[in-house]
């Protein structure tokens, strides 16, 4: 194992480590969350409909989900720190080449390639991580830290994207560039170099990785043209969507080196972590979406207004660190992740009867529940979809975990501009704001079924004591579960 040490504690080079690691996981959260409130700007200055200016968001998070399992890949076979180093370089150049587009299709290509940098590089850092670090405590903390890292770029993101974007949209994509620069620079000073992986007999899945972003793709774009293409086209893109995702799973099985190992998804644990993440990504993505266009296009609130504003949800960054350790060691990630989403519920459903001149502290409650539900799900998510899982394939886990998040995003920006769109019968506010109430139901949806998946992790566990899974090999879910729960029940002491 190439873990930089297995003590208990962090000793300095294990902090330098972890600190550009979550650098580069703070710039992805700042990224996104700065975008998200300058969409209004942008749509203005290009002249972008609903369904383009949604496109400027899923391009970019379908090139990040789209190719994250490839990005998981390649870390086992290529090395993580030389994978998270060359593509942290490519997303700083297109981040920064987004900034100067002219034209809506220039702009989404641009935020696409940065989509797939960071689907390569957020695999590597993760699997550097939890290959670094001893599993159990150790690694529980580091990850923590970690996801907490991307709350607090998110929330500061909300704030900086205001002030960017009243300068002008294009600084939210070129202020990326420096913090990208600055990470660049630290992780080739900090990060150790990786061990040359052997991969005699290994080969990289281009077919798998051809056909499973192909899927990705036909199906968040029939999800958004059933609002404003007929019937067949729409259902026609979902089903070739569908047929590349069985194709995807035929030459996984019979591929002798697949982009995923099919028995991998024999760990129940992993299953419902991933697709708890993916439905829990696309209400959260959907909801911030209809918001911001509620906010600035119906409310007439400014950037920054808007900012400070969904400013509350990143209460997270606080919480994330803070409370959820301590939450995990009482009671198991299982009951927390299921209580996050409960709370997720209750937060879209508390904006369900959106109102025209609603008042902050109408929307406060809903807000501020959104972050604390955020706080108590995603970090305990992640660790429970990389729990148990052989060293080798931490990239797979980490690539499955990240795809499940993007693909809901774009999953759910897709469907919220669907609903939304469709039920917007005229460019009135009245119109408007019923298209949105509309809107609000698919990250309701998302939360309801999310949370019903999750509560099966709640079940009694069963007895321990078999081996642990080797890379051809997996445990039943039975073991999975109590090796999780012991490990619950030292996280954070």
């Amino acid at each position: 194992m190439t873990a930089l040490s297995t003590s208990s504690g962090l000793d300095a080079r294990k902090w330098g480590v972890l600190l550009v690691l979550c650098g580069a996981i703070f710039l992805e959260g700042i990224d996104v969350a700065m975008l998200n409130v300058a969409l209004p700007s942008i749509r203005a200055d290009l002249g972008l409909s609903t369904g383009e200016l949604q496109w400027v968001m899923s391009a970019y998070v379908l090139g990040y989900g789209g190719f994250m399992l490839l990005g998981g890949r390649a870390a086992d076979l290529f090395g993580r720190r030389q994978m998270f180093v060359f593509w942290l370089t490519v997303f700083l150049l297109f981040s920064g080449l987004g900034g100067f587009a002219t034209e809506g299709w220039t702009l989404i290509v641009a935020r696409f390639i940065t989509g797939v940098a960071a689907a390569f590089m957020t695999p590597a850092g993760l699997s550097i991580i939890t290959t670094g670090f001893a599993e159990g405590p150790e690694r529980n903390r580091a990850l923590l830290l970690y996801s907490g890292t991307a709350a607090g770029g998110f929330t500061i993101g909300l704030v900086a994207g205001g002030l960017l974007t009243s300068l002008g949209w294009r600084w939210v994509f070129f202020a990326p560039v420096v913090l990208s620069f600055l990470i660049l620079v630290a992780a080739l000073a900090i990060v150790p170099k990786s061990e040359r992986p052997d991969r005699t007999g290994k080969r990289v899945d281009a077919a798998g990785a051809f056909t499973v972003t192909t899927a990705l793709v036909l199906i968040v774009l029939g999800v958004e043209r059933a609002a404003h293409a007929g019937i067949t086209t729409s259902a026609g893109t979902l089903l070739a969507g569908l047929a590349f995702l069985v194709a995807f799973l035929v030459i996984e099985r019979r591929s002798t080196e697949p982009l995923v190992r099919m028995g991998v998804f024999r760990n129940g644990s992993l299953v419902r972590a991933n697709l708890s993440a993916m439905l829990f990504a696309a209400g959260f993505f959907g909801f911030q979406f209809l918001v911001v266009l509620y906010l600035q296009e119906l409310r007439d609130w400014s950037t920054l207004q808007t900012s400070f504003a969904m400013l509350v949800i990143g209460v997270d960054a606080i919480l994330s660190p803070t409370l959820t350790p301590w939450l995990v060691n009482r009671f198991g990630n299982a009951k927390v992740i299921f209580g996050g989403l409960l709370l997720a519920v209750l937060a879209y459903g508390l904006f369900l009867p959106l109102g025209a001149d609603w008042s902050y502290a109408a929307m406060f409650p809903g807000l501020i529940i959104l972050g604390l539900a955020f706080s108590l799900a995603y970090g305990p998510l992640t660790i429970v979809a990389t729990e148990g899982i052989a060293e080798e394939e931490q990239g797979l886990a980490g690539g499955l975990l990240y795809t499940a998040f993007q693909f809901g995003a774009a999953l759910g920006l897709s469907a919220v501009t669907a609903v939304s769109v469709s039920a917007t019968r005229a460019e009135t506010p009245a119109a408007l704001l019923d298209g949105y109430r509309a809107g609000l139901l698919v990250p309701f949806a998302a939360a309801v079924v999310a949370a019903s998946i999750s509560a099966f992790g709640l079940r009694p566990r069963r007895g321990a004591g078999a081996a642990p899974s080797a890379p051809g090999e997996t445990a039943p879910d039975a073991v999975l579960d109590a090796g999780a729960e012991r490990t619950d029940t030292v996280l954070a002491r």
